[in-house]
């Protein structure tokens, strides 16, 4: 049972993480990323390549990696998002202009990968030794995964809820043409937050790639989940985002071990259908009126 809970948190953790990126983006930035799986497993295969080519520990590589993934939000933004933003001139057509566009920017990414590096499944070895806990063993790197997670989400929760200049990216979120009246660049804050969505993605990326195989296709599954867990949660709620990660990840591991795997996506599509029709703003959200 404990070894089936930390195994639940550990992938809840990561969906929690993965998901905090894309409502960010979603929340700030009012743009639908297709893509953002595809910049979690491109983050993978960067692990990979450091602790295989360089030998390189992913934790130190996150130091190179996840500024790239703010790098690689940043130009996105400005050459593919911007002249949709001011095109559609805050209309209801920018999500789905987005939604066109970031739908194109995923087969351009995992080909790409899937030139580079092949459509096998990639994996690697670190830190796969267990530990005890309390009389049950689990992997450390699954163990790491979930202290990644936490303190990755927990850090970045705080930020942007406790300090100023995260005041600023939620107030471009819930008032995007109120937010210049108090001297705030609301262009300049949605780029930050679409950027700041692809660093996680990374670190999301990352800590994937610690425990789990994964191929260049294996982008549109995060994809999916993270959207899942962006809209139980509450769209653009952190908090929302960080429970139904975890209520995701338990869900599928407990359903795994105790009933069927093959029933985990059914008990996942169960859950979601049981949230929209009872909380259809999220478990977070609020109704609007």
């Amino acid at each position: 049972m404990l070894t089936t809970l930390v195994a639940g948190l550990v992938l809840g953790g990561t969906y929690a993480l993965v998901a905090l990126g894309l409502t960010i983006q979603y929340g700030i930035a009012r743009t639908m990323n297709l893509a953002y799986g595809e910049t979690i497993i491109a983050a993978a295969f960067g692990a990979y390549l450091v602790h295989e080519v360089l030998g390189v520990s992913p934790i130190l590589g996150l130091a190179l990696i996840a500024p790239a993934g703010f790098a690689f939000g940043w130009v996105v933004y400005g050459l593919l998002m911007r002249p949709l933003v001011r095109r559609s001139k805050g209309g209801a057509a920018l999500e789905i202009d987005t939604i066109l566009a970031t739908f194109g920017l995923l087969f351009v990414i995992q080909g790409v990968m899937q030139v580079g590096f092949g459509g096998n499944y990639i994996s690697y070895s670190y830190l796969n030794f267990g530990v005890d806990i309390l009389g049950a063993s689990v992997a450390m790197n699954r163990l790491l995964a979930l202290v990644m997670a936490v303190a990755i989400g927990g850090g970045l929760y705080l930020l942007l809820t406790r300090t100023r200049w995260g005041t600023a990216l939620r107030a471009v979120a819930v008032a995007p043409a109120s937010a210049p009246l108090v001297g705030i660049d609301a262009d300049r804050a949605a780029r930050f937050g679409f950027a700041l969505g692809g660093a996680l993605a990374a670190c999301g990326g990352v800590v994937v790639s610690m425990y789990q195989t994964f191929t260049a296709s294996s982008g549109v599954v995060f994809t999916m989940k993270a959207l899942i867990v962006v809209i139980m949660g509450g769209v653009g709620n952190l908090a929302g985002a960080l429970s139904a990660g975890l209520i995701l990840g338990l869900v599928e591991t407990f359903v795994a071990t105790y009933v069927s795997p093959g029933l985990t996506l059914a008990a996942v599509y169960l859950i979601f259908l049981a949230t929209l029709l009872w909380r259809p703003a999220g478990l977070f959200g609020k109704a609007r009126r």
